[in-house]
């Protein structure tokens, strides 16, 4: 009798964990992924035959962009929550692949502000072991990692240790994106008729240009770490050591849990400040919109070009 009880009282307690993780829908979905509201707003309107679905207050929607089935949705803001968001949307939906679209801070001095980057990796620059001093130098607390990018003062890239179905643990400095899904972008980014001015906030003034029309690129490494950075020396320590061309708080998280899954993604993403090399002052707030739509348009055309 004490074993029933203790049987009944075992499944009651996981009845709720197993409805929870039960999928909504069985239809195979591309998930179109934003950061935060600018970049969901760029996009929201493509959707076509909308239907919002609530999970632990996160609205996610279902439906099509460009003929092709969707669920557009937020990562929200941090590598917690962009690991968090990308397991459960891979937990409560069928996905076939994961496309990100969202605004970064450019690292390659050959960028400027509103092109799109498409990297071919992502990593994550904070995953690190912090050094005591030592004389004039630094101690770190474990012997140098193979293939670990150069240190920066007292943070020594240390990678983080991955493993999915078809790999063993291995540790990684650097994630891949989808070899296709890249080479699909290739031949859309030529396609693609990009924003340069900024509408302007009150009549009878004159729109904000940007000196020329923004590109699309794929191709280099892309770093990620729960920091809004802004700072120059830092900045040209990641192009230096990571040969980094952009940097954000959500992509290599992303790209993580993708690997884990062994789901297919991809990450488009269009600067929106220079991550410290802006003249003045960090100019996200300010160009935030602009970039957001670069990357929707981007990533619609893309979506447009996918197999059926």
């Amino acid at each position: 009798m004490t074993r029933w009880r203790w049987l009944v009282a075992l499944v009651a307690v996981l009845c709720p964990v197993l409805a929870h993780a039960q999928k909504l829908e069985t239809t195979p979905r591309t998930v179109v992924m934003t950061a935060f509201r600018p970049e969901w707003a760029a996009l929201v309107q493509a959707v076509e035959s909308p239907v919002e679905h609530t999970i632990n207050g996160q609205v996610l929607m279902t439906g099509t962009i460009a003929g092709k089935p969707v669920v557009l949705m937020q990562s929200g803001v941090s590598m917690v929550n962009a690991a968090m968001n990308t397991q459960l949307v891979l937990d409560r939906f069928t996905v076939r692949r994961i496309v990100f679209s969202g605004i970064a801070g450019g690292v390659d001095p050959a960028l400027s502000i509103g092109d799109v980057v498409v990297p071919e990796d992502w990593g994550q620059y904070l995953e690190a072991a912090f050094a005591r001093k030592a004389g004039n130098g630094w101690q770190p607390p474990e012997a140098p990692l193979p293939g670990a990018p150069a240190n920066w003062n007292f943070i020594y890239p240390r990678g983080t240790t991955v493993a999915n179905a078809a790999s063993p643990p291995v540790r990684r400095f650097r994630i891949a994106m989808d070899p296709a899904l890249l080479a699909l972008a290739r031949k859309v980014a030529p396609q693609v008729v990009m924003e340069r001015c900024l509408a302007p906030v009150t009549a009878g003034a004159q729109p904000q240009c940007l000196p020329r029309t923004p590109r699309v690129m794929v191709g280099g490494t892309g770093v990620s770490a729960g920091v809004f950075a802004d700072n120059a020396a830092f900045r040209r320590y990641l192009r230096k050591a990571w040969d980094a061309r952009v940097l954000d708080m959500e992509s290599a998280a992303v790209a993580q849990v993708a690997y884990a899954n062994m789901v297919p993604g991809i990450v488009f993403r269009s600067l929106s400040d220079l991550a410290g090399g802006d003249r003045d002052r960090n100019m996200e707030t300010t160009f935030e919109n602009l970039a957001s739509r670069n990357s929707a348009r981007v990533v619609r055309a893309f979506l447009a070009a996918l197999p059926d």
